[in-house]
């Protein structure tokens, strides 16, 4: 499962961009990535396009 790590992502949204399920936004009110567990498929885009390195893998 990836996740976002709030504190380090800057809401730059490359990830969106990058995530051709659909699974990764912007939190409008935090304006933080977030990534819909029930959409992704785990295809790693956006965790390796992260230029900030916000989003992990966690078990």
């Amino acid at each position: 499962m990836l996740k976002v790590n709030i504190d380090l992502c800057n809401g730059d949204g490359v990830c969106s961009q990058v995530c051709g399920a659909g699974a990764a936004t912007l939190n409008e009110e935090e304006g933080k990535a977030f990534i819909d567990p029930d959409m992704c498929v785990e295809c790693y885009s956006c965790m390796t396009t992260c230029p900030q390195e916000a989003i992990y893998e966690e078990d």
